[in-house]
């Protein structure tokens, strides 16, 4: 690969594999792994891919294809890529996977410990120059983070898209609601897993089965027969590590274990990233994961499609951040702006120095009783809107923007604000952002979720923007009083063109049937098995508002009319 004034590494090896290698930790077991490289005499740079799947699957000959369940997991990238370019690749089950030794954590302190240990053993083999790198998506670019965190020794840089960065709020339970739908698909991907024992040796046997029963009360799970089976099935397989979720319904000690320690001032090299389609899992983590790092970073959020599988693409651009941080080669990666983003609607990417953009103007959209959603102030006596919320029934509003006169990007962090009230003790609120062009086929674009009783915001971390909620415990909603709940949407970049509208519908349940594989991440989350009567309150005391990270269009604002001059 090459430009008039940089390059890449020549590609010009034949591949070398060597399968089932054996890595020893100090835990008392080995990790089983496979080596692609250089056929060739010399030291190479080696690119280290942790996973917990079959490792026969990420190098499997198949034509890639859109993304699915089937294949989500082959995500380890072409090894054969890396080596005909003089690097080694090593793909490695973490422990309790594949033929790696050992109890699988989940990710815990242990887990990364054994991983840390491989870098080093690699770092010495002698076919490696001593340079290590990290890479691939999701379940590695997870791995990855949580590794570059703690400024291992040999690792000069990681290649890490697709990853959420806070296990709770990322993973489990977005806005404090359980998300059970993508445990149940995930487990059934490691058919060749040993697992730890388990909360029961962590807690004791009393205090597990008095944490079991005290779930299996809970009307919100009980009304899920795959958790009510998990909670009496608590020995078998993945059960295991879904109650450990399941049973740590708050913000803790587990989740900060398992997310990247960003006060440890990691400063290994970072380029992060996602797309703005994968909103339900790794497009948050990869915003945080930026705005946190101490060392050198970049972020790349492509369009709303997640990778082909078995993985493939970015292998040019992650060659030029490997070439630049591992061999010293000018790939001029690093005199590029550190942000670039895929502008949907334009099929065109713009690049910035800093997120959010500096340019945004957060505009409130107010919501407006007949369903309007408009800049335009309250008028007096707007009385509110009601849904009903029920098993039987789940009822929602949708509020629309008349239609766009001008061309309008919308991109950046965006918030809901809702005063709302219920004739229960709880509310969950389900929020999803619609683009609806002129012919009226809505596509939805992004989501947000919070469970009402834990709508207390942690101020720290809170901005205007962007409200960040402590997720330490509930407080029950007192029937049929008006509370204030700020809701985080997950970021978006598009262009309204003219002639379309933006929606934003609100619900209490995520029922809705998903267009696409890529949605249906999103999806399963605990639902309300009572009924109730729900109120959304917008007048000049209430201001409900949609608050929008306007960056270039609306300089005057929309038209109530569409725009339509009146005829004579």
């Amino acid at each position: 690969m090459l430009s008039k004034t940089w390059r890449t590494s020549e590609r010009k090896y034949s591949v070398r594999h060597d399968a089932n290698i054996s890595v020893p930790v100090s835990a008392g077991h080995a990790l089983d792994g496979d080596v692609f490289r250089p056929d060739a005499a010399g030291k190479f740079p080696a690119i280290v891919c942790v996973h917990a799947y079959s490792k026969a699957d990420q190098v499997a000959p198949l034509m890639p294809v859109g993304f699915s369940h089937a294949r989500g997991h082959m995500e380890g990238g072409d090894p054969n890529f890396y080596a005909r370019r003089g690097y080694a690749q090593i793909l490695l089950n973490i422990r309790g996977t594949g033929r790696s030794g050992g109890a699988f954590g989940n990710l815990g302190a242990a887990s990364i410990d054994d991983i840390c240990e491989a870098l080093e053993w690699v770092a010495e083999q002698r076919w490696c120059d001593g340079n290590i790198a990290m890479f691939g998506a999701s379940y590695f670019s997870r791995v990855a983070g949580l590794v570059a965190a703690r400024n291992p020794r040999s690792l000069k840089c990681i290649f890490a898209p697709f990853a959420w960065s806070d296990a709770y709020r990322d993973r489990y339970y977005q806005g404090g609601i359980l998300n059970w739908g993508f445990s149940k698909i995930w487990f059934e991907t490691l058919p060749e897993t040993v697992f730890e024992p388990g909360l029961w040796q962590t807690w004791g046997r009393q205090r597990f089965e008095q944490a079991v029963h005290a779930a299996l009360d809970d009307p919100e799970i009980r009304s899920v027969p795959f958790l009510v089976n998990v909670l009496k099935n608590p020995e078998h397989g993945g059960h295991r590590v879904i109650l450990e979720t399941l049973l740590r319904p708050f913000d803790g000690e587990y989740y900060r274990e398992r997310s990247p320690d960003y006060a440890r001032k990691p400063a290994v090299p970072a380029y992060f990233g996602a797309c703005w389609g994968v909103y339900g899992t790794h497009l948050p983590g990869a915003f945080r994961n930026y705005a946190n790092w101490s060392g050198p970073a970049k972020l790349t959020i492509g369009p709303p499609l997640y990778l082909d599988r078995p993985l493939y693409q970015y292998a040019y651009e992650s060659l030029r951040w490997f070439d630049h941080w591992m061999k010293g080669i000018d790939t001029g990666i690093v005199s590029e702006p550190p942000i670039s983003l895929f502008i949907d609607g334009t099929g065109e990417w713009r690049h910035a120095h800093e997120w959010p953009l500096p340019e945004t103007r957060w505009t409130p959209f107010y919501l407006h009783e007949g369903g309007l959603l408009s800049e335009h102030e309250f008028w007096p006596g707007e009385r509110p809107s009601t849904f009903v919320d029920s098993p039987f029934e789940r009822g929602g509003l949708t509020f629309t923007t008349p239609q766009f006169v001008e061309a309008t990007e919308i991109c950046g962090p965006i918030v809901l604000t809702l005063y709302g009230a219920t004739t229960s003790t709880d509310i969950l609120w389900f929020v999803s952002l619609f683009e609806v062009p002129a012919d009226g086929q809505e596509r939805l674009l992004t989501r947000g979720w919070l469970r009402g009783s834990q709508c207390a915001l942690d101020l720290d971390r809170s901005q205007p923007w962007q409200p960040c909620h402590a997720h330490i415990g509930r407080e029950a909603l007192e029937p049929g009083e008006v509370y204030r709940f700020d809701i985080e949407v997950r970021p978006y970049g598009i262009v309204m063109r003219p002639g379309s509208r933006l929606a934003v519908r609100i619900k209490c349940a995520d029922d809705e049937k998903p267009q696409t594989a890529l949605q249906a991440i999103a999806l399963g989350h605990i639902a309300r098995p009572d009924s109730a009567r729900v109120t959304v309150y917008h007048d000049a005391d209430h201001p409900s508002q949609l608050l929008l990270p306007i960056a270039r269009g609306n300089r005057i604002e929309m038209f109530i009319s569409g725009g339509i001059p009146l005829k004579p």
